[in-house]
């Protein structure tokens, strides 16, 4: 889906994309990728109005049934937001997946450990999240979390010794 997206419309989706993937929006259901790819006008408004009305709802402890099914119908009937504050998307829950395990990495390693083995972690245009280490090989975020912290950490490790090695060789 995201290759068939303007610039514009790919900065709105990454602005907003964990907000709705936290409330519960699944964007690999196909209706909701040709919603997004269909709509002409209003995207970042539908996006707020559905981020907004859930914020709305949880004030009175209730969710929204089918938050999918919800975006759809505000980007194919162009709702806006009421009173829509961008410091909404601050929101703790709604962190990416690659900054949730970026800062979860700092608490369990150490900032300094962290930075010597890790580059980045991040999110390519087609989803995939993926850990960069320092020696520029990417691990999948998805088989980070199943492998584990210790896992993750002996790896990078061992990368960075075999890249140390191989420049003092030179």
């Amino acid at each position: 889906m995201f290759e068939e997206l303007d610039e514009i419309t790919k900065e709105i989706y990454r602005k907003h994309r964990p907000a709705l993937r936290h409330i519960g929006v699944d964007f690999s259901r196909e209706d909701v990728q040709e919603a997004i790819i269909y709509c002409s006008v209003g995207i970042e408004s539908a996006f707020q109005r559905v981020i907004e009305y859930w914020i709305n709802l949880q004030k009175n402890n209730q969710k929204i049934d089918y938050p999918s099914a919800l975006l759809i119908q505000a980007l194919n009937n162009h709702w806006t937001p009421r009173n829509w504050r961008d410091e909404y998307l601050n929101n703790p829950r709604f962190k990416s997946p690659c900054l949730i395990w970026w800062e979860e990495a700092a608490k369990i390693w150490g900032t300094d450990i962290r930075n010597q083995l890790i580059a980045d972690v991040n999110e390519t245009d087609s989803g995939e999240e993926y850990i960069l280490l320092a020696t520029g090989e990417k691990i999948s975020l998805k088989i980070a979390n199943l492998r584990g912290w210790d896992w993750i950490l002996e790896y990078a490790k061992e990368k960075r010794n075999l890249a140390i090695a191989s420049t003092l060789k030179r």
